[in-house]
């Protein structure tokens, strides 16, 4: 949290020497204090700022990704004459310990069309989800878990 901290510092700094408060001077000013305080980095030891950043880009443009195939595997199955789904509840068990990391898994399954999170056990090991699509539930847990939480623990933790 320092580092970032620090690069919103920097921005800052750069805005102010420029003189050009506006948001195209932010961004400039947060890419150069990025670059600065990578360039740096071994005078920071034990932080993990840049592979929290780089590894959240990384998700969000997956998750896009993600988002767009499912939106149009959706949308196939909803103009379709035919609809073909197979709707069910599985319940996937949960590697994410941490209320940040199960309720980022959640709202990305929420988010995800065609799938729902409906609720996580008292015990926090255990996701229900709603999808409109289960050919093998085996196979949508394994996916899901390997894709989605894989990806969001590498980069929470």
């Amino acid at each position: 949290m320092t580092l970032f901290l620090l690069n919103v510092l920097l921005a800052i700094a750069w805005m102010a020497v420029n003189g050009d408060f506006s948001f195209t001077g932010l961004v400039v000013g947060l890419i150069l204090g990025h670059l600065v305080l990578y360039v740096s980095r071994p005078l920071f030891p034990g932080q993990s700022f840049f592979r929290h950043l780089w590894g959240g880009i990384g998700f969000f443009f997956w998750f896009l990704k993600e988002l767009w195939v499912s939106s149009i595997k959706v949308a196939k199955a909803v103009l379709s004459p035919n609809i073909g789904s197979r709707p069910g509840v599985i319940a996937m068990p949960l590697d994410a310990e941490t209320d940040a990391e199960i309720t980022l898994l959640a709202c990305c399954i929420t988010l995800t069309p065609g799938t729902l999170s409906l609720d996580v056990s008292p015990d926090r090991k255990t996701l229900y989800i709603h999808a409109m699509f289960i050919d093998d539930p085996e196979q949508l847990k394994r996916e899901t878990k390997e894709t989605m939480e894989r990806r969001i623990l590498e980069f929470m933790r």
